[in-house]
């Protein structure tokens, strides 16, 4: 490939930046966040220079990159919010805020779990926490399963509200199950 072509394709590159901005802040819902991985994504794009230019949609590409990062990302973050606390012997300095927090959250959440009703936390244990399906879960509880699902939703909103997070950040399986772990 000649400098010329090469420059002409980072050109059209340089020239999707803000797209790409907007793509990254709609997935990280930070404008740090989205720089670092909109910076990230371009550097794993000029790796790969020589097959820039056989790229026919570099927008959808560059989204692509973005979009597979971020769930690098967020895999990553979910092992190490996964493994126990405790255990971690090299806790860095800038991870302790991180602890910190972790460790109040998991106690402001397991107080509020255990405060919740005895109906709303057994379907959020067995929903959240075990793993089991809705229909494994009213099966279990020998209730309809639009019963356990009016269960779990008022569990969860509740424990929002208690705890302070939006619903949809507190209540996901993931959350719920990253914290458990660490009971």
């Amino acid at each position: 490939m000649s400098a010329l072509a090469l420059q002409d394709d980072l050109h059209t590159l340089t020239k999707l930046i803000p797209e790409l901005h907007r793509f990254a802040r709609s997935l990280t819902r930070s404008v740090d966040a989205a720089d670092d991985l909109v910076q990230r994504a371009f550097e794993r794009a000029l790796m790969h220079q020589d097959s820039i230019a056989a790229i026919e949609e570099p927008a959808g590409w560059m989204r692509s990159i973005i979009r597979n990062l971020w769930i690098d990302e967020k895999r990553s973050a979910r092992g190490r919010l996964s493994s126990p606390l405790e255990n971690d012997q090299h806790v860095a300095a800038e991870d302790t805020e991180r602890t910190v927090i972790a460790r109040t959250t998991l106690a402001k959440v397991r107080l509020e779990i255990a405060n919740l009703s005895e109906d709303q936390r057994t379907a959020l244990m067995l929903v959240c926490v075990e793993g089991q399906s809705y229909q494994e879960a009213a099966g279990h509880l020998r209730i309809p399963i639009g019963t356990l699902m009016s269960r779990l939703y008022r569990a969860r909103a509740e424990l929002a509200r208690r705890v302070g997070h939006t619903t949809t950040h507190l209540c996901s399986l993931h959350f719920l199950w990253n914290f458990t772990a660490l009971i």
